[in-house]
Parts: C-alpha cells; structure tokens; sequence
C-alpha cells in the first residue's frame, strides 16, 4: 500500500504557482487577486477560508475577505457580487458554501463572473466541464485528478465508484473521470447495497461525510481508494470516510485523512485563480 501525499504534491505546485506569479507581475505590473465572500460564524467555514488566505500570502496574490453577518440580506450580497465583478484587480471570486437560509445560494452562483469562477461552480463551467471543454473545474476533484497523475495512476478503463453525489464534488468527479476514458458508476444517500458497487471498483472516490462508511469488507484487494471526506471524530481527530487503518491493508494506493486530497483542494483554487488572472491579462493586452 502506498499513501497518496497531497501535502507533498500541493507544496510542489504552490512553488509553480509562486513561480508564475512572479513573471506575471513582472510582464503586467499585476498580480492575480481572489475575492472571498464569507457569511456567518461557521467554525469550518472561517478555518478554509484561514488556510485560503495564508496561501494566497504565500504564493504572492492579492486577497481580500468580504466577512458578512448570518442574517445579511440577498440584495447586500448581490451587490457585492457585482461590485467584484466589475473590479479589474479581482480574478477569482469565491463563495465559501453552504449560505443561510434565507440566502437563493444559485443565485448567487449565477451571478459570478464565469470567467472570475475559481470554484468552478457556474453553470457555464459546469455545462462546460460535463462536455469535455476548458474551463474552470471545481478545485477538490480536478485537486484529485492531478494527484493521480502525479503516481502515474491511469483511470482509463477503470471501473470507477464515485460515492457522494454532490455538486461540488461527486458529479464533477464523475465528469472528470468520464473525460478521461473511466467507466464510471455513482453512488449516493439512495443507493441500495453500496457494497455491491464498491467491491467491483478498481478505484472508490468517496466524498458523502460519513465517519468509516467504506469499510474493509467493501473493497477488493489492489483497489484505489482516495478518500474526499472530512469528518471530526468524537475525539476530536480529524478522519475521512474510509475506515483507513483497515481498508489500507488492501488496496493498493491510498489517501490519507488529513494530508491527502485536502491540502490539493487549496493548492487548485490558487492555479485556478493564477489561470483566470492570466486570462485577464492576456484580454487586456
């Protein structure tokens, strides 16, 4: 069994971003700029969107967080929007999810620039993305599709289980491995007998936030498994989806929770922003 490390790879990429940045500033006089939108108190929330900041510090972006109260109003947020919309300094946009209840979270989607769309989540760079033209791709699964390509781990051909249907990871994730020539099967909250799919799978994608959901019994021996979940256990620590002490006796390549496809989710939202500023300055030549 080997551990696919994210935080190895996510540091090599941060240099390469790093790198860019420095030749960008030097040919334009600019460097990129992301944009964050943060609602509300959320505990997980306000540590991503920590993390985001210290990387884009570390690489050389201009960044900047909007911090707004649980109870702000769709139009405040709209506004918002549109003002960074319209701000040449700011390449990426993002929306830290999930938005209050009152908030019409597509809305606000939509209302991003696509060509700003660091997270990948419009509508124009999903359609995009689901019929295999360039765009932006949401950052976790692309962030897991280069830490295969990093081991030289081929999904062509593959059977491939995709647990966790969301918008945000599973349905990208199925795009992307279906881009790439894998067969692709997947699995959600409605699935019957999960095992029954998963222990066919040359390769497992979970991402659905349940503690030790995939379990040693559901996985054929030499499987991949890349664990997307995170989930904090009673104890406090930190663990995936996958029921890692054991299911790591089995297959054959593994990622670890923390360490694994987490780190490469930062390190993806800084190349896509580095590619929307690049795009910018190519348009304002």
């Amino acid at each position: 069994m080997q551990l696919l490390d994210g935080k190895a790879l996510s540091a090599k990429i941060e240099k390469t971003v790093a790198d860019e940045v420095k030749i960008l500033k030097s040919k334009t006089g600019s460097v990129p700029g992301l944009a964050v939108i943060l609602v509300g108190q959320d505990p997980a929330s306000a540590a991503y969107v920590s993390m985001k900041k210290k990387a884009c510090d570390r690489v050389g972006f201009y960044s900047v967080t909007h911090e707004m109260p649980e109870d702000i109003s769709q139009d405040a947020i709209e506004k918002t929007i549109t003002m960074m919309n319209d701000n040449p300094n700011i390449d990426g946009i993002l929306i830290q999810l999930p938005l209050p209840s009152q908030i019409d979270t597509t809305k606000i989607l939509e209302l991003v620039n696509p060509s700003k769309d660091v997270d990948g989540f419009h509508p124009y760079n999903v359609g995009r993305l689901t019929t295999g033209l360039e765009g932006f791709v949401p950052c976790t699964p692309l962030g897991v599709m280069e830490l295969l390509d990093e081991y030289n781990i081929d999904v062509k051909g593959k059977n491939c289980v995709v647990v966790g249907a969301s918008n945000i990871v599973g349905k990208p994730m199925a795009s992307l491995l279906l881009n790439a020539n894998a067969t692709v099967e997947i699995c959600h909250i409605f699935t019957d007998d999960l095992k029954r799919h998963t222990l066919n799978a040359d390769m497992i994608f979970v991402g659905a936030g349940v503690i030790n959901l995939i379990k040693d019994d559901m996985v054929k021996d030499g499987a991949v498994i890349i664990d997307i979940g995170i989930n904090r256990a009673d104890n406090g620590k930190l663990v995936g989806d996958v029921d890692f002490e054991k299911v790591s006796k089995k297959c054959s390549y593994i990622t670890p929770v923390p360490g694994g496809v987490g780190p490469m989710t930062i390190a993806m939202l800084l190349s896509n922003t580095l590619k929307a500023a690049q795009a910018h300055a190519d348009e304002r030549e």
